[in-house]
């Protein structure tokens, strides 16, 4: 953290599934940077949250889920943070999965504050998954769902099915011009002497 008194309260909620391989010690090194944005020494002393409400970082062996529901105060250098725990729970996760990370601007006063001043509360969404089609696929289920629940109060879901197809072409474009550029890079087919490999696998509905 960056200062005395951070400027805002930053909550992270999210349900990472994760592979039936990992344990607790590859759990905590994922979150590595997360703890140590606390400036606590393991993972166990920083998985409480600010709020006892709250159950903060958890792992349901049973489920192997990740569960974070955690509140703690920040900066703006917070997203570093996260976005470098995401990077270590892309290589410990199932499927793909999103976290949403709130920002409350602590600083704001809103009967002080003057008039047409808003706080700077801001919101980011992250998504973390074991390939680049797990997080896409997210992502195009969460761009449904928001989508067509918004057209719901005009249109009857019945009538929404081409939204949905363009929605699926817009993220197809965007998979294929991921794999496009990376191979490449890669030499010509035959040239290896290893075995082929099939590349990133296409997400479901992307077709």
């Amino acid at each position: 953290m960056s200062q005395d008194n951070p400027p805002f309260e930053i909550h992270v909620h999210g349900d990472v599934p994760l592979r039936e391989d990992v344990d607790y010690a590859q759990i905590q090194e994922a979150l590595r940077p997360l703890w140590r944005y606390v400036g606590a020494r393991s993972l166990v002393d920083a998985a409480a949250s600010a709020y006892e409400e709250e159950p903060g970082i958890r792992f349901d062996p049973r489920e192997h889920v990740l569960q974070m529901c955690w509140t703690i105060e920040g900066d703006d250098d917070f997203r570093l943070a996260i976005e470098e725990a995401c990077m270590g729970l892309n290589e410990i996760a199932a499927s793909g999965a999103a976290i949403e990370v709130s920002f409350y601007d602590l600083e704001f006063d809103e009967d002080e504050a003057p008039p047409d001043t808003e706080a700077r509360d801001d919101f980011l969404m992250c998504f973390v998954g074991p390939t680049p089609a797990a997080i896409m696929q997210v992502q195009r289920d969460l761009l449904v769902q928001d989508v067509t629940q918004l057209m719901e109060r005009h249109f009857d879901p019945s009538e929404l099915g081409g939204v949905v197809q363009a929605i699926d072409q817009l993220f197809a474009n965007r998979f294929d011009a991921m794999v496009n550029s990376l191979q490449l890079g890669r030499p010509p087919r035959g040239t290896g002497s290893g075995g082929g490999h099939g590349g990133p696998r296409k997400p479901r509905h992307l077709h």
